[in-house]
């Protein structure tokens, strides 16, 4: 089976042994199998691309799972110990996103793998971009030094490490380690016998960058499963990493995509029997039999733990290296958790007022009003040019969070403020493009399949429309009566309470109709109306309506008001 221990104490007496989970990822035929398997001390049933189409199609398929297990380095704490380096080894291939997104949201640490003679190729640059969404820390490997001509290398390394550093500048990771080295030298055919180039000072650098990751054996037990297979007169082995709580010998969990609930018989870490696993784990759990191939790759549980929604709102941002503008409407691959479905977006973001305002994390406030957009909001998009005459400040800013509607094509489960990504898969895979569009929390998921009536008449969200008219002439101290911005037969019932803005500053609202002509009433509460002014001014002051459209009518067909 295949596993890890995040942090064990078998006895009073035993060492401690602290998991990391690192991640190798690169483009394709940068060299990632062969460095994962000169790293490692123990493989797993799921390493070294051991799955018959892998070895046919000589490339990596799926994740791969294997260990470095060396003694625990002192700045992770006093007293012997070993550190457990667990490399998920994802593929490079641009077909197999999905798979690389599923294995970079299990990972601490991450290699990005570099072939030196070609340097930072489409996938390595995507592989980048998943690192800085779900990754805090990385080493870049710049493999297969042994093609440099001997006399040539070291400056040729040189040279690309610079290269790397540059790339590398307006990252999170700016500054992180560059290690060379030769995994395979000679490549795939080479004798076992050939030893690898500058792995022994890699592990050095990978030891120096492990940290404590965060573990917590608390809350509900949540395990991302990659592999199911089963052993005869056993049961069905499951095996994953446990992203939270915890499990133990007997406990039940939930198999949500199959809808039923096991009961654990035992688990193993990298073929070492154990009853008991945590956060950060790796390990293979052993279940009472079912068809393995009903479950390739999916989530189990605490029983009745997760959500299985149709829609969600998100917190988003942008992802900076993809081109073109992200549209209301539009459909994006959608991967929620470790699962990726189509799905249409709806844009909207703070009203103008706020955008300054601090972002609110994992938690969403149904009581504002918020402001629809034909798109997302970046510098240049056409949405934020026309919003400039909206914003208060006068200076066309950027609202410093926006939000998404998510529709997906078919219900999702997964774990409340999991990770999202929308992409454009169906996108050339040999274009020389990101297809990752935007990254984001889920804040609020949609169970009922009937969200569009039951949940998204809560959200209260609006269009800007402006229409021009005149004010006719003062009617008290604090009304005006406006003329020119309905038409007659318009119901002007509908409209009472929307602002309008008149072009000597006041702002008031509309308090009804004044006639059967489309005349209306404005009130101007916080201003006493000077009637001297306005009378020099005479009858053309104008009038702009702020038409608050609620947004029924991009879920349910309705009557379009006309003014």
């Amino acid at each position: 089976m295949a596993g890890s221990a995040a942090v064990a104490a078998p006895g009073p007496s035993a060492p401690r042994r602290l998991n990391v989970n690192v991640g190798v990822l690169g483009h394709i035929d940068s060299g990632k199998t062969a460095l994962a398997r000169a790293l490692s001390t123990t493989g797993s049933t799921a390493a070294f691309d051991r799955a018959p189409q892998s070895r046919a199609r000589g490339i990596t398929l799926d994740l791969g799972f294997s260990c470095l297990r060396t003694p625990l380095p002192p700045h992770l704490g006093p007293g012997p110990g070993e550190l457990q380096l667990t490399l998920v080894d994802c593929p490079g291939h641009a077909s197999l996103i999905r798979t690389i997104i599923g294995g970079a949201q299990i990972i601490d640490l991450m290699m990005l793998v570099i072939d030196v003679t070609k340097g930072m190729q489409t996938q390595s640059a995507e592989c980048l971009v998943i690192g800085q969404i779900a990754c805090q820390k990385m080493v870049v490997v710049l493999n297969k030094i042994d093609l440099l001509p001997e006399g040539k290398r070291q400056a040729a390394i040189e040279k690309m490490t610079k290269k790397m550093q540059k790339t590398l500048e307006n990252t999170k990771f700016q500054g992180c380690p560059i290690a060379a080295v030769a995994a395979k030298p000679g490549g795939p055919e080479a004798p076992e016998t050939v030893n690898p180039l500058g792995v022994s000072e890699l592990i050095e650098v990978l030891k120096s960058q492990a940290y404590l990751p965060t573990r917590d054996p608390m809350g509900p037990f949540l395990m991302a499963i990659d592999h199911c297979f089963s052993i005869k007169g056993q049961g069905t082995v499951m095996t994953g990493t446990v992203l939270s709580g915890s499990v133990s010998l007997g406990d039940n969990v939930e198999i949500p995509a199959l809808k039923v609930t096991k009961k654990v018989k035992s688990m193993q870490m990298f073929h070492t029997p154990v009853t008991y696993a945590m956060q950060g784990d790796r390990v293979g759990v052993c279940v009472t039999q079912f068809d393995p191939k009903l479950l390739e790759r999916g989530l189990i549980c605490t029983p009745e733990s997760l959500q299985t929604i149709h829609a969600a709102i998100i917190s988003l941002k942008k992802i900076q290296y993809f081109r073109g503008a992200l549209q209301t409407k539009a459909k994006f691959h959608i991967t929620v958790g470790h699962e990726t479905v189509m799905g249409k977006v709806m844009f909207f973001s703070p009203a103008p007022a706020d955008f300054s305002k601090e972002p609110l994390e994992n938690a969403f406030d149904f009581e504002k009003e918020y402001l629809y957009q034909e798109e997302y909001l970046s510098k240049g998009s056409k949405s934020s040019e026309e919003n400039k005459e909206n914003d208060q400040t006068g200076e066309g800013q950027l609202p410093r969070q926006q939000w998404a509607l998510l529709e997906f094509e078919k219900p999702v489960t997964c774990p409340k403020f999991c990770l999202v990504i929308g992409s454009k898969l169906d996108t050339d895979i040999h274009a020389n493009t990101c297809r990752l569009a935007f990254h984001g929390i889920l804040l609020q998921g949609m169970e009922d399949k009937n969200y569009v009536e039951t949940f998204l008449p809560k959200l209260k969200m609006y269009k800007l429309k402006h229409k021009e008219g005149q004010v006719e002439r003062v009617l008290d101290d604090y009304s005006v009566i406006g003329r020119s911005l309905f038409k007659k037969e318009t119901n002007i019932q509908i409209f009472v309470g929307l602002k309008v803005k008149l072009s000597t500053g006041e702002e008031g609202v509309i308090e009804g109709g004044f006639g059967q002509s489309g005349k209306f009433k404005i009130r101007i509460p916080k201003i006493r109306i000077a009637r001297q002014m306005w009378s020099r001014q005479g009858t053309r002051v104008g009038v702009r309506l702020w038409h608050l459209l609620w947004l029924k009518s991009y879920f349910v067909p309705s009557r379009k008001h006309s003014l």
